[in-house]
Parts: C-alpha cells; structure tokens; sequence
C-alpha cells in the first residue's frame, strides 16, 4: 500500500473517530456481525523496511484488542455458529468471527495462549502448501530480495529494469513498484516466474522463507485439537483463483480439502480466497466454491455483516486488523460500519 494511500485511510479513520461521526451513524451502519481478518501475530520487528508490516500486529495490541472486543458486548462465536445464525437470521445480538489467512507459526506461539485466555474461538485458513513446507510466500521473497540488496534489475515488460534500493526509503519505493507490477500480470504463472527469477539472481530461497514463516502439519493438527480452534481451507498454493484456469481454480479448492483432511483428520467446510479483492475473487470462484461444497467463503472486500448476506454466504466481507493502524480508535471506527459503509458508498452488499 502506498504511503498516500495509507494517509488517506488514516485521515478518513481520524476524521470519523474524533468527529464523534462513527457513533451517530453505528446505529446505521454496524450490521448483524463482523467477521476479522489477521496473519501474524508478533512482537514489532527493528528493520526500517518492512514493506509487509500491514500483514502483523504487536501481541500487545491483539491482547487490546481482545479485550476490547469483550467490552464491547460482542458475542465472540466460531464459524459454524456464523453459518447456523446467519441461515436461521439468529439476529439477537451482534457478533464477532477472529480468523487467521495462511497459517503462520507466530499465530500458535503469540495469538493462541491470548485467544485461550479470553476463551476466544477463531479459524486459521491453511495454504496447505505452506503447511506442507513448500509453499512460495512470494510477497515475504520479494522484501527479502531489496532488503538485501542495494541495487536490482528484473525483466519487466521485456525489458531489464534497474532499480537502485540502498536506503529504506529507496527500498520502500522499489518494493512498491515491482509489487504492484506483479499484481497487475495476468496470470498467475507470469507473476511467480517473476519473483522466482529474482530470487535466483539474489540467492533468496522462497522454501526457507515458509519452513521459517509458517507451520508444519504437526503444529497444525495439534492446534486443531483445541475446540476454540476451526480449520478453514485456503488453496492449495496460494494464488489467486481468478487468474487462473478453471480447471485449475476448481483442483485448489478441492484438493486443500482433501489434503488438510488426509494429514490431520478434519475436512474443511469453511474457506478463504488468497488476496480475496476483486482481482482474485469473480462470480465464477463464488460458484466453484460453491459445487466445492463449501458452507462459507470469506474475501477481503471490506465490510461488515448485514442480514442480506444469508444469500451471499460464499462471499463474505471482513474487516482487516491492519499493522499500520495500530490503535484502538481506529478499531472502534472499524467496528461500528462507519469507515466500510463510506469506502462501499453504503452499499450493504457488495457481491463478488
């Protein structure tokens, strides 16, 4: 995310904040329910670049955050109770869902002993590649590429491109620039080829970066065992569906069943599109989640729960806990719908 756009959000989040605006129109805005999206959950890293630090939040805050949470009068509840309240249009009482996308380690060694102290249920979306120690966090590749290099070139459009990152700022604009380049290629194919070119040119091995980063199948199934805990599917290798093959979108979100299925015994009804924003997520990954057999799907567009999602349950919205706006009026305006219901132009229902 840029710099402009991040002070954009954050005025928008103060203007709402201070105003006193998100409480006049919470009673508006708020919906039946919420549902968090988070990935790590660790203590605050000393590099000045950290081009992924929106993706992490301190274990400081999210014990904040928990106990805000209960303050609020939100019922804390699991995905199955969602599922069972949303068909039955169980609207008593506001709630919340905590979920976790790839399955990373500091969420068992930080976010777990939190979550079973304040007896929170959540859910951990697994890449099961990631799980299977193979995955490819091609984000987390790229930062480690300019972290530690001062100058770069990469094939881009066809032509070899240049780019000087030996400041942190310098570093932060070329991450910026490639990452974005990335986004925009059409397939997925083109964009990992990409970043696996880099990485052979800078010495960085992506399957480092997730035996590192992400949890092992033990791990997994061991978290699994406590009944706080659901485990969602996140594909198979983390890419976005919508840039891919049917037949290839169709394999992922079938197979990360089976797999997680086969290796601890639990076979998913819950799952989570990678990246999940409209570039990712389309009417047909709604439908192959769908035939999948999925009972809910959730993607990134920003939202709160209304009522009418009971006819979208396979393309839910969430609210993001982001590491760049740490600060828990921030999460009051979240939580009250003001800041989503602006930024959707108070559409309650965006579909896929």
């Amino acid at each position: 995310m840029s710099h402009l756009k991040q002070n954009i959000i954050r005025a928008g989040l103060e203007t709402l904040y201070f105003s006193g605006a998100h409480l006049v129109m919470q009673p508006f805005v708020r919906g039946v329910g919420v549902i968090l999206t988070l990935h790590h959950v660790r203590p605050r890293r000393r590099e000045r670049f950290q081009p992924n630090h929106l993706l992490e939040i301190t274990p400081e805050f999210f014990a904040k955050l928990l106990r805000r949470l209960r303050r609020s009068g939100l019922d804390l509840i699991s995905l199955d109770e969602m599922h069972r309240r949303m068909t039955e249009r169980d609207f008593s009482k506001r709630f919340a869902c905590i979920t976790f996308d790839d399955g990373y380690r500091d969420v068992k060694q930080w976010a777990h002993p939190l979550l079973r102290e304040h007896n929170v249920p959540f859910a951990m979306y697994i890449a099961t590649s990631f799980a299977d120690q193979i995955g490819e966090l091609w984000w987390a590749a790229l930062e480690r590429v300019i972290a530690g290099q001062k100058r770069i070139g990469l094939v881009m459009d066809g032509h070899e491109i240049r780019f000087d990152c030996a400041s942190a700022a310098e570093k932060r604009e070329t991450y910026d620039q490639i990452y974005w380049w990335l986004r925009q290629r059409k397939s997925e194919d083109e964009l990992r080829t990409a970043v696996r070119d880099l990485c052979a040119r800078y010495s960085v091995d992506m399957k480092s970066i997730c035996e590192e980063l992400c949890m092992t199948w033990e791990e997994i199934a061991e978290m699994a065992k406590d009944p706080l805990v659901t485990i969602g599917a996140h594909t198979v290798n983390h890419v976005m569906l919508k840039k891919t093959s049917e037949s290839v979108a169709r394999a992922e979100l079938n197979m990360s069943r089976s797999v997680i299925e086969a290796a601890i015994g639990v076979r998913p009804v819950h799952m989570s599109y990678p990246v999940g924003d409209p570039t990712s997520v389309g009417a047909r990954e709604v439908r192959l989640a769908a035939e999948a057999g999925y009972k809910t799907a959730v993607t990134t567009f920003p939202g709160v729960l209304f009522g009418e999602h009971d006819r979208h349950l396979l393309e839910l919205p969430r609210i993001s806990i982001n590491g760049d706006y740490q600060h828990m009026r921030y999460v009051r305006v979240l939580l009250s719908g003001s800041a989503t219901a602006v930024w959707n132009g108070f559409q309650r229902v965006k579909a896929a």
